[in-house]
This record gives structure tokens, C-alpha cells and sequence, in this order.
């Protein structure tokens, strides 16, 4: 199961339960990360900064109470060799931005030069129960 960040969690508890509602975001992006990400992903997690690196723009599909990208993202190529990524979130900016969800990457991935990582559909799935 992936998880909210805290940030997310705060605008879900505002949004519920008072009259001020935070703006819903109108894109988001796919990061790496080179540690597992953790509910406070904005000062803990260290997101990959290699060169060649950049966050992916992604869309989504709900199927029951799981969220999958529409389709395979792709990062890279890498320029000369990046961190093992063990982890991704889900952000609203393409740097910056607000995380809302992480999840440890089931198989982490190391990148050499000229190497791209593809990731299908399932994935960088995001679940709640």
C-alpha cells in the first residue's frame, strides 16, 4: 500500500471538515527518490538529482481505490551514472511543488550512463483502503 504525505493529509482534514478548501492541484509529477520516502517526504526524502534526472508528468486511472499512471513513465537517459532510486512520490509542480503520496519502489533501480528506467502502469500504483 503506497501513503499520503502529511502535507496531503492536511488538505484532506481541511477539505473535509472546514469551510476553507485547498485548491485541487491540475498536474502532477513522478519523482525518484534515493531513499524511501517517509510521511514528512518534503524534508526527509532525498529526491534523485543526477544528471539527466527530471520529474515525470503523469496522469491517472482509478480503478477501484487504486490510482495507476495511463502509462509507462520513463526516465533518462541518465548522464554518467545516477543513485539507486528506492522509492517515488507524487508532487503538483515539475520542481518544488507539494508532495501527496510516496511509496518504496518494489525493485529499486540503478541507472549507468545512457541507461533509462521504465516503469509500467502498476508500478507507481497509489491505494488507500
Amino acid at each position: 500500500m503506497s501513503h499520503f504525505t502529511n502535507e496531503l493529509e492536511e488538505r484532506v482534514l481541511d477539505w473535509a471538515f472546514t469551510t476553507g478548501s485547498p485548491t485541487r492541484p491540475t498536474a502532477w509529477w513522478v519523482g525518484l527518490f534515493d531513499t524511501t520516502p517517509t510521511d514528512d517526504i518534503g524534508t526527509n526524502g532525498v529526491e534523485n538529482a543526477d544528471t539527466g534526472y527530471a520529474r515525470q508528468s503523469v496522469t491517472f486511472t482509478r480503478t477501484s481505490q487504486t490510482m495507476n499512471p495511463s502509462a509507462t513513465i520513463t526516465f533518462g537517459p541518465a548522464t554518467g551514472a545516477w543513485d539507486t532510486a528506492n522509492g517515488f512520490g507524487i508532487s503538483t509542480l515539475v520542481s518544488a511543488g507539494v508532495w501527496l503520496a510516496y511509496n518504496a519502489l518494489t525493485t529499486p533501480r540503478t541507472l549507468g550512463d545512457g541507461d533509462s528506467a521504465e516503469f509500467a502502469t502498476t508500478d507507481l500504483s497509489i491505494t488507500i483502503d
